[in-house]
């Protein structure tokens, strides 16, 4: 017996994890909205990003949370954020091994700079060393504080560590 789809997703993992791949795809395939919580945070200008305040993040969230579907990715799991943990009818995890992660930060930084992949952000040298510094972060505080942040919603979190965990959980549908 397959069950319906869920249709309010959180998806949240590392730097170079695949939330943002992972989140495509299962909107072009379900047919949900997904949205960046990058793009929450910051507004995207010409001349450069400005960061919103964390009572603008929450009410720009606010406004997206109350749509009948979405998916929302990101690494973000600060106070602005909780209100979409406890909104989704599923949180994926997404606990890729670390050094996929690492080849996968390095693979897209060569891709950006040579054009073949579009970014939010100006890929500097100075990001892709923070992008290392943030999954390690992310390894050692990140992924212990959203489990003990998170412990009441433990019945709603898949965490997914491989491409068959992941597709364990599709077969469901």
């Amino acid at each position: 017996m397959t069950k319906e789809f869920p249709q309010r997703i959180h998806i949240i993992g590392s730097v170079g994890s695949g939330k943002t791949t992972l989140a495509r795809e299962l909107s072009k395939t379900f047919q949900i909205p997904y949205y960046e919580l990058d793009n929450v945070a910051w507004i995207r200008k010409e001349p450069g990003d400005i960061l919103r305040t964390d009572e603008e993040k929450k009410e720009h969230l606010q406004s997206i949370l109350q749509t009948n579907s979405w998916i929302i990715e990101g690494i973000h799991q600060e106070e602005w954020v909780v209100d979409s943990f406890q909104q989704a009818d599923c949180i994926l995890f997404l606990d890729t091994p670390y050094k996929v992660r690492i080849f996968r930060i390095i693979k897209r930084f060569m891709k950006q700079k040579m054009g073949i992949e579009k970014a939010h952000y100006q890929p500097t040298f100075s990001i892709f060393f923070k992008m290392f510094r943030w999954n390690k972060r992310f390894e050692q505080k990140g992924k212990p504080r959203f489990f003990k942040q998170q412990s009441d919603l433990l019945n709603k979190i898949l965490v997914i560590q491989h491409k068959k965990d992941l597709n364990n959980f599709l077969q469901q549908f």
